[in-house]
């Protein structure tokens, strides 16, 4: 073939089979159904490249160095709404999402309160902060009448010298952790007030003792095999370490909460980077998503709500009936939603945190 056929040819070739388009997507660990992206590569000859991180704080580094190369991140929404703030997204061109309407609006009037007009973010799964315990650990070493649906299960220094020997863990995520603390002690969740930062560090020191290790997805094996009995941890997270257990048959029972106390609601979000080298295919994958029978999918496999109004009728009646994952509306008028924090006030308690991790 001469040199001038063969440049003939590529100009008639389409442009896919001459440079496979990619979606660089970063994600959280655990938080996807097994066929979402394979099924998205054969439907769109887009390659997915899938990275997975497991805290905000990660995240976010990440993005303010610039320059990441990802198409699709997903933020929670605080830490999404200050990113924008600096420049980190671009805005999302609803119009290359025909699926969008899926959205519930009563759910996108809640996250327009941090990120006005909905305008740089998309909803992936909503989720709370709570402990989930195995049962018969607890039991055994709280008593059988002992109530296990308040913070005091955690947050009691007693009861959580009396848990010590079968493990504890929390979040390595501070604002998350700090947050219950405050609420837990009837302050405001998300002030920056030095003295109730201190408040909320003194509790968390007097469990400190008794807290067996700090990860964000550790938790999620350890639960289901039995090496710890209570994790503050991701809602969904927690019911996976459920289901991984009655999969193994290990005779492991994992319970659910969400404290009397109420306990934080939050939304993960989907958002392009400003810089992504490949944004229409970021917005070819959320209008994939969107569609009812992926979102419900998602929803099934990951053991999290989500906001899609037509995918909840699909989503199976396990996950849809489980008050820990869709709380009933008494138990969401108790919640909050975490709100965008100072630069100020996070070095305040990223100090604080690490002091509290280190013990120095």
């Amino acid at each position: 073939m001469t040199r001038t056929t063969l440049t003939a040819l590529l100009l008639t070739m389409p442009l896919a089979a001459q440079a496979q388009e990619t979606l660089n997507f970063y994600n959280w660990s655990d938080y996807i159904a097994e066929d979402t992206i394979p099924n998205f590569e054969a439907e769109t000859g887009i390659d997915v490249s899938y990275d997975v991180f497991d805290s905000n704080e990660v995240v976010e580094a990440r993005m303010l160095t610039g320059s990441t190369g990802y198409d699709l991140v997903v933020p929670s929404l605080e830490f999404m709404a200050r990113q924008a703030q600096a420049g980190v997204f671009q805005p999302i061109d609803t119009s290359k999402i025909s699926n969008y309407g899926n959205l519930d609006p009563e759910i996108m009037r809640i996250i327009a309160t941090n990120d006005a007009n909905n305008t740089y973010g998309v909803p992936w799964m909503m989720y709370s902060v709570g402990p989930g315990y195995n049962t018969a650990m607890v039991t055994e070493r709280l008593g059988a009448e002992a109530d296990l649906d308040t913070w005091d299960m955690v947050f009691d220094p007693a009861n959580a010298e009396r848990l010590a020997d079968c493990g504890i863990a929390l979040l390595d995520s501070p604002s998350e952790i700090v947050g219950a603390a405050l609420n837990y002690l009837g302050l405001d969740p998300n002030s920056e007030d030095t003295a109730d930062l201190e408040q909320a560090i003194e509790l968390l020191n007097g469990i400190r003792p008794h807290i067996r290790y700090f990860h964000s997805s550790q938790y999620i094996n350890d639960l289901a095999n039995g090496d710890i009995c209570v994790s503050v941890g991701y809602s969904g997270d927690i019911l996976q370490a459920q289901d991984r257990a009655v999969e193994a048959g290990n005779g492991v029972e994992i319970t659910y909460t969400i404290p009397r106390e109420g306990a934080l609601l939050g939304f993960d979000m989907m958002a392009i980077p400003a810089d992504a080298p490949n944004p229409d295919a970021a917005h070819a994958f959320i209008d994939y998503f969107l569609r009812p029978e992926v979102t419900a999918a998602v929803s099934d496999a990951v053991f999290y709500a989500n906001a899609n109004k037509a995918a909840t009728p699909l989503v199976s009646d396990e996950v849809r009936n489980d008050p820990g994952i869709y709380p009933p509306e008494e138990t969401v008028a108790k919640m909050y939603t975490p709100t965008p924090k100072s630069a100020r006030f996070d070095r305040a308690l990223t100090r604080a945190w690490t002091t509290l991790k280190t013990g120095r």
